[in-house]
C-alpha cells in the first residue's frame, strides 16, 4: 500500500491513523467539511485536506483510480450521500471504516483496548503516558490531544503494544482484537444505533468475546454487562474502592488527590493525579491495572 486517502480527515481519530500513515512514508490526502486547528495541523505535515465536496477539488489524481496501492478510510459521521464518498463506495475502492483499519494496525500486536460510554479517552491516554515512561513503550492511538507530547499518536518501532480506544459507535470496537479489554461503564448510549439497552449490553458482551485467549478483561465493578471472554481469558474488576485493583488510603487536600494503588499481591503507595478530580481515580486505577496485566511493567517507575 502506498496512499490512503480519509472521508472525514479532520477527526480526532482519524488524524492518529493519517499520522501513523505519514511516519510509514505513505501518501496521505483527504476530504473534510471544515477547517479546524488540527486540520491545519496535519496539512502542516503533509496530509492534503479539502473542504469541498467535490472529486476535482478534493481528491487528488493519484487517488481517482482504484488500485491495491490505494487505501480509503471513512468514519461513518460522513453523510452517505457525500459526492467524495459516493465516488469512493461506487468506484471499486478499497473502502473501509476507521475502526477497520486500525483494526489492520493493532491485529499484529498486543492490544490494550480501552471501551465504555465513558472515560476511554482519559484511560487510554495514561496508559499510554505510562507505557511510554518504559522501556518497553507503546504504539498508541488516541481520541484526544495529550497536552505532554501535542499529539494523540505515539509511535515504537520495537514496542509489541499498542494503546487504542475501543468505540462503541456503530459497533466499531468490534473490529479489534484485544490483547487486555478494558470496559469503564456502560451506560445506556447512541440508542440511535442500538434502539435499546439490551442490545448497547449485547455489544459490549461481543466486544469481550473478541479478546485473546492469552488475554485479560478489566470491568469496573457494578455494571450491568455479563461478559463472555473466551476460555482462558483471565478477568479482574476495579474501581475506587473496591474490586481485583483499586485506590487505597486516598488523601485529598490542597487541591491535590494522592492514593495507594492496590493490585493483586501488593500496594503501590502515593500515586498522585495530575487532574485532582475523584472520577480520576478510577481512570488512573484502569490505567494501572492494565498496564500492569501486560506482565512488564515496572511499577515504581510509573509514578
Amino acid at each position: 500500500m502506498k496512499r490512503v486517502y480519509f472521508i472525514g480527515a479532520g477527526g480526532i481519530g482519524m488524524a492518529a491513523l493519517e499520522r501513523y500513515f505519514l511516519s510509514k512514508g505513505m501518501t496521505v490526502a483527504g476530504y473534510d467539511r471544515t477547517p479546524t486547528a488540527l486540520t491545519r495541523e496535519l496539512i502542516h505535515e503533509g496530509v492534503a485536506i479539502s473542504y469541498e465536496d467535490s472529486v476535482e477539488a478534493a481528491v487528488p489524481a493519484e487517488f481517482r483510480t482504484p488500485s491495491p496501492d490505494t487505501l480509503v478510510v471513512y468514519t461513518p459521521a460522513v453523510p452517505h450521500d457525500s459526492e467524495v464518498m459516493t465516488f469512493f463506495r461506487e468506484g471499486g475502492f478499497n473502502l473501509v471504516k476507521r475502526a477497520k483499519a486500525l483494526g489492520h494496525i493493532t491485529e499484529g500486536s498486543k492490544a490494550l483496548c480501552f471501551s465504555g460510554t465513558h472515560g476511554k479517552t482519559t484511560t487510554s491516554s495514561m496508559a499510554a503516558h505510562i507505557l511510554h515512561s518504559q522501556p518497553l513503550g507503546c504504539n498508541a492511538f488516541l481520541g484526544g490531544i495529550l497536552l505532554r507530547y501535542n499529539s494523540n499518536l505515539m509511535l515504537s518501532p520495537t514496542s509489541p503494544y499498542t494503546v487504542a480506544e475501543a468505540d462503541e459507535y456503530d459497533r466499531s470496537f468490534h473490529q479489534l482484537r484485544p490483547y487486555i479489554a478494558v470496559v469503564t461503564a456502560t451506560d445506556p448510549d447512541h440508542l440511535d444505533i442500538y434502539g435499546t439497552e439490551e442490545a448497547y449490553l449485547e455489544s459490549f458482551a461481543h466486544f469481550t468475546e473478541l479478546i485473546r485467549p492469552d488475554g485479560a478483561l478489566l470491568v469496573h465493578t457494578g455494571l450491568k454487562l455479563v461478559p463472555r471472554p473466551p476460555q482462558g481469558v483471565k478477568t479482574y474488576t476495579y474501581s475506587r474502592h473496591e474490586g481485583d485493583f483499586h485506590a487505597g488510603n486516598i488523601r485529598r487536600g490542597d487541591g491535590r488527590i494522592v492514593f495507594d494503588f492496590v493490585y493483586p499481591g501488593g500496594v503501590l503507595r502515593d500515586i498522585e493525579l495530575g487532574v485532582p478530580v475523584d472520577i480520576n481515580i478510577d481512570n488512573a486505577v484502569a490505567a494501572l491495572a492494565a498496564c500492569w496485566l501486560t506482565g512488564e511493567l515496572d511499577l515504581e517507575a510509573a509514578r
